[in-house]
């Protein structure tokens, strides 16, 4: 049907610790940017890094591979958990996107990632 809208599940699964990891099949694309460990100043900051992210989520979406990021700023995980659904939409796509954090030498990191469905 050519007026049907693409529906799209979006899951978020929050864990804590190093529980059975649900994130074996998944690229992660953080670790080239310098950014990929700051905290954000501002909202503006956070959008501006997350909106920029979009290249390198979609290189590995478009080959219907699970991607994920992980930044101990929690404002760039909550946006980006906002923006995949959208990026899927625009590029035809269904995935479901999870979220998690986890403490890594005191420190906690977020995560984001997607799942095929």
């Amino acid at each position: 049907m050519a007026g049907r809208r693409n529906k799209i599940i979006v899951e978020v699964v929050e864990r804590l610790g190093n529980e059975v990891n649900p994130v074996d099949n998944v690229k992660w694309i953080n670790g080239s940017y310098k950014e990929d460990n700051r905290i954000f100043d501002s909202e503006f900051e956070v959008k501006k890094w997350a909106d920029a992210l979009y290249p390198d989520f979609v290189a590995y979406l478009g080959n219907k591979n699970n991607v994920g990021y992980a930044t101990p700023d929690e404002k760039v995980i909550k946006y980006l958990a906002s923006l995949l659904p959208q990026w899927a939409v625009y590029n035809n796509l269904q995935i479901g996107v999870c979220t998690g954090k986890t403490k890594i030498n005191g420190q906690i990191i977020y995560k984001i990632w997607t799942v095929k469905l």
